[in-house]
């Protein structure tokens, strides 16, 4: 490491030392800088404004990612296929096709599924809810 400050930054990754606290929330974090960022929510301050669609976001690396709306970015690519995506979540729910992972199984029937999200539409044929 080219300093003392970024060794002592990166050693709170393994130690999970989180010594800045938010005085709203008390959320806690690793770096100052996060949680100046992070105030910004409790404030309402959104200076960064996507140039495309007015839309505001209270940090610019939320809205360097909003633009991938608009430029049709796919910089997240699965290692099993030559799929591309925008958002990594995306790619992360796409690659449970590959693994066949389900950890989120229905109380009411044998059903599993690999994500919670539709576990949950899927409660509902038991429930007769509607969406």
């Amino acid at each position: 490491f080219s300093s003392f400050s970024y060794l002592t930054l990166h050693q709170r990754i393994h130690t999970g030392e989180k010594p800045y606290q938010c005085n709203q929330c008390d959320k806690d974090f690793s770096r100052k800088y996060s949680l100046v960022q992070h105030q910004k929510t409790h404030t309402g301050e959104k200076p960064h404004r996507c140039n495309q669609c007015d839309k505001v976001f209270s940090q610019r690396i939320h809205l360097k990612t909003h633009m991938r709306t608009h430029t049709g970015e796919k910089p997240y690519q699965c290692n099993l296929c030559d799929k591309f995506f925008s958002w990594n979540d995306n790619l992360k729910r796409h690659q449970m096709t590959h693994t066949g992972e389900k950890r989120h199984q229905c109380n009411q029937c044998d059903k599993a599924f690999s994500w919670k999200s539709d576990l949950t539409k899927h409660q509902r044929t038991h429930t007769g809810e509607k969406p």
